[in-house]
């Protein structure tokens, strides 16, 4: 458990070391100390041995990071500092973009909701029906085989020469992406439910919607939450994709349009703001998942 707070000291002692031209990097290092005061907040008031070492695991993992790209690029000069600029440049670039690039999160947001959400609201129901009508399965399973497995960036070009805007294209091919994932684990989520619980709601003659509301439902939902997390990530990514190609905005953008002028410190803080995006929405759906599947942990007590 001390290993991360050694490794702290150490990156300490380098960035406040004296050298020829050094300016101590006052970014990176309120950064280090920030993530070396969470640690010892988690250690100090969670309970949870694993959890705790988790915490020392991930904060370890950071400092050696910081370690490594402090001295291989501003104490060593040993990288190519065009492509890999030194912590202190990242950071403070990365507080001066930020309100730009929370512009275009913004609207890369509003592209990634529409589709999303269009998505759950038809994969989701018509996941239900097929899982439960299985006459009608047998009829779309072999359509889902052939279409589920084409990768949706595929129709990133043609989406956008055919529909009349790139923010119609756009959601259109997040749609196709995040469609099948829900689709498939709701019907196999279905396909999970013990079918004595489905016969009883039968034998209770209780009417479909209350049969789909609180029998198949709440039976597939664990299997739902797991194409919902899977086609987030995949919206997530099929949104940057799109935005590569042809926005004008959005995060996506951001890095297209930098990485053209050979701006690479701005490319790494479009990519880091993206990674901390990606992690605040997958650290949000797990929330969400586990408060949603709350009795499944009171079962296993």
């Amino acid at each position: 458990m001390l290993l991360p707070h050694f490794l702290f000291v150490i990156l300490l002692a380098t960035m406040l070391y004296p050298a020829d031209g050094h300016v101590v990097p006052l970014r990176t290092l309120i950064l280090a100390t920030v993530i070396e005061v969470v640690l010892i907040l988690k250690q100090k008031f969670t309970s949870n041995t694993v959890l705790r070492t988790a915490a020392g695991d991930v904060a370890g993992v950071l400092f050696s990071f910081l370690f490594l790209w402090e001295l291989l690029t501003e104490r060593l000069n040993y990288l190519d500092p065009m492509l890999f600029p030194a912590p202190e440049i990242i950071f403070t670039l990365f507080v001066r973009e930020l309100p730009d690039m929370l512009k275009g999160l913004y609207g890369s947001i509003l592209l990634l909701g529409s589709g999303y959400l269009l998505a759950l609201f038809t994969a989701i129901p018509l996941g239900l029906i097929v899982g439960w009508k299985k006459r009608l399965f047998h009829a779309v399973n072999p359509f889902a085989k052939v279409l589920g497995p084409i990768p949706p960036i595929v129709y990133i070009p043609y989406a956008i020469a055919l529909l009349p805007t790139f923010r119609t294209a756009s959601i259109f091919v997040i749609f196709t992406g995040a469609f099948w994932p829900l689709f498939v684990n709701t019907v196999s989520g279905v396909f999970n439910i013990p079918p004595s619980l489905i016969d009883a709601a039968r034998m209770l003659n209780l009417k479909k919607r209350t049969l789909f509301l609180r029998v198949l439902l709440p039976g597939a939902l664990p299997s739902i939450f797991t194409g919902a997390n899977l086609a987030l990530l995949l919206s997530f990514l099929l949104m940057t994709a799109a935005e590569l190609i042809g926005a004008t905005s959005g995060i996506g953008w951001y890095v297209k349009n930098f990485s053209d002028f050979a701006d690479y410190p701005r490319v790494i803080v479009g990519i880091l703001f993206i990674s901390i995006v990606v992690t605040a929405i997958t650290w949000f759906t797990m929330r969400l998942e586990r408060y949603l599947l709350r009795y499944r942990e009171v079962n296993n007590d």
